[in-house]
């Protein structure tokens, strides 16, 4: 089992930019897909951005295109996810993950992604962020 470790977390306002970091060991390949979620108190985990391993496609929800940036090491199992104009509804605890056999799969072409994270085993502990108005 990996272990995740994600640093970046911090209190910014609104309009501001944070960069989350997110490595993955104890495992000696590359994973099929990182990515990270968030939750808020009292609602259900959702998906920010992925980036899959097998063709590098990168996906985000849809209230973050334009405003978050996943990207990957191209070497070891790290991920970053460059948040530019945060809102305050930004405000979560944001998960690492990683999928290290193969549940995940990009979306259809054209198809939106969404995710609640089912597919991924690996976790991080979260690191928060809150952006205040």
């Amino acid at each position: 089992q990996a272990q995740l470790v994600e640093t970046g977390g911090g209190s910014v306002q609104a309009g501001g930019s944070l960069r989350l970091s997110c490595t993955a060991s104890g495992v000696p390949y590359r994973a099929n897909c990182m990515g990270w979620f968030r939750q808020l108190p009292g609602k259900e985990r959702e998906g920010v951005a992925v980036v899959y391993d097998e063709d590098g496609s990168k996906h985000y929800y849809k209230s973050v295109k334009g405003r978050f940036t996943i990207s990957r090491d191209n070497f070891e199992n790290t991920i970053y996810l460059q948040m530019d104009s945060l809102k305050p509804e930004d405000t979560a605890m944001y998960y690492c993950a990683a999928d290290f056999v193969g549940l995940s799969g990009p979306p259809p072409a054209g198809s939106p992604w969404a995710s609640r994270g089912s597919e991924f085993r690996d976790w991080g502990q979260g690191t928060r962020v809150t952006v205040s108005s």
